[in-house]
């Protein structure tokens, strides 16, 4: 997830066959679910929005990983972001390490 403006705005029109001055918002996801970033078209030019989780992985919709491309609506990105949980960690057993 090193990339930015302009090599995220190179996969929109590649890859994604949209032109990123269009208004929409493109969102990007690492492998790991734990950083999204997210590209959008402001009056006064490009922002990235970057979301990178301590802990907990973002909830993906469901899609063909084949898929390069798939359109949401405001309320899943939404869901995406709200419905993080955070890991719990393991606790040892005591019993074991005596």
């Amino acid at each position: 997830m090193r990339k930015s403006f302009y090599t995220l705005s190179g996969i929109v029109t590649s890859s994604m066959n949209q032109n990123v001055l269009g208004g929409g918002v493109f969102i990007f996801v690492n492998r790991n679910q734990t950083i999204m970033k997210i590209l959008h078209m402001e009056y006064a030019g490009l922002v990235i929005y970057h979301k990178k989780l301590d802990s907990g992985r973002f909830r993906l919709p469901g899609f063909d990983e084949n898929t390069v491309s798939l359109s949401l609506q405001w309320e899943d990105l939404m869901g995406m972001v709200q419905s993080v949980k955070p890991r719990q960690k393991k606790l040892k057993n005591i019993n074991k390490m005596q």
